[in-house]
């Protein structure tokens, strides 16, 4: 059934990262018609009742509808070890993460974990993530076979790791090959399904297993390809030593073909002249996961150098290094270390990352991540009035943006009236 609906429709024109002001890229309308699951037009809703007269009038009153929020680099299966105190990365990995994912060769553990995230961040308003899973087929099978019966849309991968792991999260090169290559022709482009080759990072890969992981993806060049790159400086020392003849961080994968425009790197804080100038060369996506690199102590993301050099960013919670599956809380965070950085963000800017951003990340900006006719009609509702502090903040704003930003900036899952997937409200 056709629907309506009004209120505060966001949607981008153009990047508010260009131009000479951020709100330059964006267009406020009345009201969004759906049809079939997707965008089938914006404007006065009078014109869109009379255009399709048949449809169901929804009404968000002065709510802001924006796309649906893109997570572009998670870890469901460390749902539930979230916000777990006092690591950085290595000794984290060690102590909360491994020993968390070894339980994830029981499918049912795994269905149970991809169910509640799911669960917990469709209800912060993602509609869409992009998700690392455990070296088990099984917990692929779990998240994918839940996103499919929601109708969400989803990418991930298997964690392929043969080193530097436990016993039971290790696989080999050729296991890691041939499991991937199987869910590939499972999963990959089933329903709103994406899969990504996922190496974890290049200190828990050999030489071997990332040379199968970059044959498997000229094999297989529709799939993304996610990994971790420069997120601490101990870790670039670990990489260093364990790949001494590479010329830095990003030459483990270049030199195995892991390097690409549909490649997805992960934190890219630490990176060197030499790394920024090839990923930019190759359109690769970088993703900024700013509560990850603060909880964790990684450090402060170049957000303005970047973005002046025309890198392709997304923006992520890292669930669960990150500490909130918000993406509120996400852009409240990326604007902080955008303060500490000297560079504020403007509310535009943040929602476009949260949005717009991560979907071309992920090489998704034709399906998702904007309001504009003929994409497919994921959106988020947020109540500008949703807590006490914010709304008396928001009663002073003298436009939508001094509206906006204290959602922005103090907001959580109560700020999240309503939830749409595909045209049909899933939250609450």
């Amino acid at each position: 059934m056709a629907k309506i609906l009004t209120g505060q429709v966001l949607s981008f024109t153009g990047t508010p990262f260009a131009g000479e002001t951020p709100t330059d890229a964006v267009t406020l309308s009345d009201a969004v018609l759906i049809q079939d699951g997707k965008i089938a037009a914006l404007g006065a809703v009078q014109t869109l009742m009379a255009q399709s007269p048949e449809a169901t009038v929804i009404d968000h009153g002065d709510m802001v509808i924006s796309a649906g929020f893109v997570d572009a680099h998670v870890h469901y299966p460390q749902t539930a070890i979230v916000a777990s105190w006092g690591k950085r990365l290595i000794d984290w990995l060690n102590t909360y993460t491994f020993p968390e994912e070894m339980r994830f060769c029981d499918p049912a553990y795994a269905r149970e974990i991809a169910e509640r995230y799911l669960d917990l961040s469709v209800s912060n308003g993602t509609t869409t993530a992009c998700s690392f899973c455990t070296i088990h087929p099984e917990s692929v099978e779990a998240l994918f076979t839940a996103a499919r019966a929601r109708g969400q849309r989803l990418v991930a991968g298997k964690t392929c790791m043969d080193r530097n792991a436990p016993d039971g999260l290790r696989d080999t090169a050729q296991i890691a090959y041939d499991q991937s290559a199987a869910l590939i022709g499972q999963w990959h482009g089933a329903d709103r399904l994406t899969y990504a080759i996922t190496p974890r990072f290049s200190p828990t890969s050999t030489p071997e297993q990332l040379e199968a992981m970059g044959a498997l993806w000229k094999e297989h060049p529709t799939c993304l390809m996610q990994t971790h790159l420069s997120e601490q400086t101990d870790e670039i020392e670990w990489v260093k030593s364990l790949f001494p003849q590479a010329r830095d961080y990003l030459d483990t994968y270049e030199e195995f073909g892991l390097l690409g425009a549909r490649g997805v790197y992960g934190h890219a804080i630490h990176l060197e002249e030499r790394e920024r100038h090839r990923l930019r060369e190759y359109g690769a996506a970088l993703v900024h996961c700013p509560t990850s690199n603060t909880f964790i102590g990684s450090g402060l993301f170049d957000m303005a150098g970047l973005m002046a050099e025309g890198q392709r960013i997304g923006l992520a919670t890292d669930t669960g290094g990150g500490s909130s599956f918000s993406m509120l809380r996400t852009m409240a965070a990326a604007y902080e270390i955008g303060q500490l950085k000297g560079h504020a963000l403007h509310p535009a800017q943040l929602l476009w990352l949260a949005t717009q951003g991560s979907a071309a990340a992920l090489r998704l900006e034709d399906k998702v991540g904007n309001i504009t006719p003929g994409l497919e009609a994921d959106l988020v509702v947020l109540d500008l009035h949703s807590t006490p502090a914010i709304a008396q903040r928001t009663q002073r704003a003298d436009d939508i943006w001094e509206s906006v930003f204290p959602t922005l900036m103090m907001g959580d899952d109560r700020a999240i009236a309503q939830v749409y997937i595909a045209g049909e409200a899933v939250h609450p």
